[in-house]
């Protein structure tokens, strides 16, 4: 069977991918997120930043998993267990990432002035992260319902569960990136949105930015670039599910190699670069300006 092509097969038959899935690409893409993975353990370990355990590093052990099922899979393709392991895996894992994106930036507001933000640092992860755990049990429950069903037309139900999470999921990226561009605006043109006195949220900050212009510029720039692999793999999520399972999009093995596995490795991988907790320990280390009043 062509891995490219399109062919319907009836739902409970066959090969429920529509193609045999490379074993080449899967077996590579399985040891570059294990890699990462470990990386980013390492990491985490030794910034003391305990948070990027349960986002990133389980998005890298959910990754593993759904990439192993995908290389069962290119050796027996009418299996239903790998199949199923790999489908939930991989819709649910980035999930993880997104969590340690909504944090970063909460650390990056309480650090450098809640008055140029729309939201106070601790709302960022309450929020967002409350909205990612809603994303993940509306997937976790359209995965369920796609597993048992017996038919093409309660996996397509269940289909259409998991394509309301990730829309939620897309809707929660695309408001985060507002508030992070409009916060960073803001920091840099020195245009707060309400004055706070020096004890507001624990830290007050100068407005002299150049203080924290390299670290905090390398932070941006693995916010925006992690973000944007994530909103591409929404994007492909989005079309594909809304496809059906016999549909195009979902049938076509380069789409889902491209799009979602080397999108999210592409997404880990900036942040192994551009590490949230390394670059949030060298902001911390700058001394603020005593003389420097915030007070209204």
């Amino acid at each position: 069977m062509n891995s490219t092509a399109t062919t319907e097969i009836p739902y409970g038959t066959g090969s429920p991918y529509h193609y045999v899935p490379t074993l080449w690409v899967c077996a590579t893409l399985l040891v570059l997120f294990s890699l990462t993975g470990i990386l980013h353990l390492i990491q985490a370990i030794w910034t003391r930043r305990w948070w990027l355990i349960p986002t990133v590093v389980v998005c890298a052990i959910g990754e593993v998993i759904g990439w192993s099922g995908r290389l069962w899979s290119s050796q027996n393709s009418t299996l239903r267990t790998p199949f199923l392991m790999q489908i939930s895996s991989t819709i649910i894992a980035p999930s993880f990432v997104s969590a340690a994106l909504f944090v970063t930036l909460g650390y990056l507001v309480n650090r450098l002035g809640p008055q140029y933000s729309r939201l106070g640092p601790k709302l960022y992860a309450i929020i967002f992260c409350s909205v990612d755990v809603v994303s993940l049990v509306i997937q976790a429950i359209g995965g369920g319902m796609a597993s048992s069903a017996d038919n093409l037309d309660g996996a397509e139900n269940g289909a259409h569960v998991m394509l309301g999470g990730i829309v939620l999921q897309l809707v929660a990226i695309t408001f985060y990136v507002v508030f992070a561009a409009e916060f960073v605006t803001r920091f840099y043109k020195d245009w707060p949105i309400r004055h706070v006195s020096q004890s507001d949220e624990g830290k007050a900050v100068t407005s002299a930015s150049g203080k924290y212009d390299k670290p905090v510029r390398l932070v941006m720039i693995g916010i925006i670039f992690s973000s944007v692999f994530l909103y591409i793999r929404a994007i492909y999520r989005t079309i594909e599910l809304s496809n059906g399972w016999n549909g195009r999009i979902i049938s076509t093995q380069t789409y889902f190699n491209v799009l979602d596995g080397v999108a999210i490795l592409l997404a880990m991988l900036v942040l192994n670069i551009f590490h949230p907790g390394h670059l949030l320990n060298r902001i911390d280390s700058v001394q603020l300006s005593p003389t420097v009043s915030l007070s209204a």
